[in-house]
């Protein structure tokens, strides 16, 4: 599968189906894995940190097919604006919520409090 991500670079990454990861993706699925409890990430940030700043919509389909849950904890990357998005697990978003919250991470209303509950590479 490819995607043309905003900046004209092609992304190019396969689900784990007997095929072989790209290094996007390989990136991606490790650096998410050390997204420690009680912090989050967001899907540009991964992008941006893996050298791909336009990929953000990539990362979430990363995360949507995470072949390494919970290994790779995909409930921990979230919007840009702290905005719970897409989660197959259990109830979805409010599962998703549910682990945040019992990881640590605070909420304001219905989202993440980033000014808290971001996390920052080191």
């Amino acid at each position: 599968m490819c995607l043309l991500v905003s900046n004209g670079q092609e992304v190019h990454f396969a689900y784990n189906m007997g095929m072989t990861e790209s290094v996007f993706a390989a990136q991606v699925y490790a650096l998410a894995r050390k997204i420690p409890r009680g912090k989050v990430a967001t899907y540009g940030q991964l992008a941006k940190l893996v050298g791909h700043p336009g990929a953000a919509r990539a990362v979430g389909l990363l995360m949507k097919h995470n072949p390494y849950a919970p290994k790779v904890p995909c409930h921990r990357v979230v919007a840009a604006d702290g905005n719970l998005t897409g989660f197959s697990g259990g109830d979805g978003i409010p599962t998703k919520r549910r682990m945040l919250s019992e990881e640590g991470v605070q909420f304001k209303g219905d989202k993440v409090w980033m000014a808290q509950s971001q996390w920052q590479p080191e």
